[in-house]
């Protein structure tokens, strides 16, 4: 199952990425100022993955990524694939496994491992 992970940019805004079962990120968020912010729209997203949108793009370099729309709005732009079909399995493995996804809060600057 794949997780929402909360953490801070260096700029001190809040992000999250999905990552995948395997733990590798599959798309990662626009920018908050608020940490609030950033959770509460991890949760609607959450709910939402049935109800939104996935809209395709192909970079010059000839890349694949997609963006995540609700409502008109893009929630969160994907990492770039190389071919079309490993978005459409980026894609799949959102729909399926997202609405289940755990939320994990890593912006804390506590330290969580001690030497």
């Amino acid at each position: 199952m794949g997780s929402f992970v909360i953490s801070k940019r260096f700029s001190g805004d809040y992000k999250f990425e999905y990552t995948s079962r395997k733990g590798k990120p599959i798309f990662t968020s626009n920018t908050y100022e608020l940490r609030m912010d950033c959770e509460a729209d991890a949760e609607l997203l959450r709910s939402l993955f049935d109800k939104c949108s996935f809209v395709k793009f192909k970079t010059s370099k000839g890349r694949f990524f997609f963006r995540v729309v609700v409502d008109n709005v893009v929630m969160a732009t994907s990492r770039k694939y190389s071919t079309a079909l490993m978005t459409q399995k980026g894609i799949d493995e959102i729909v399926k496994y997202g609405s289940k996804a755990e939320i994990l809060d890593f912006a804390a600057s506590e330290v969580i491992f001690e030497d």
